[in-house]
């Protein structure tokens, strides 16, 4: 059992950064929500906001934080 908070954070932190460097190797988009938004991040650092219209089309625009 993890003796504290702290290191269930680190462990977490380090586990997110592990997924985000395989994602980047490989080429691949992360996706994520932030601020009650949903977020695409593709292999180069972009950032975009994905929104589904009324009739269910998906759209992205570009994310500013």
């Amino acid at each position: 059992m993890l003796e504290n908070r702290e290191q269930l954070q680190e462990i977490l932190k380090k586990a997110n950064q592990y997924a985000r460097k395989q994602a980047k190797d490989s080429g691949a988009s992360i996706y994520y929500i932030k601020n009650n938004k949903r977020v695409r991040e593709d292999a180069e650092g972009n950032k975009f906001e994905i929104i589904f219209d009324a009739r269910g089309k998906r759209q992205e625009y570009e994310y500013h934080e």
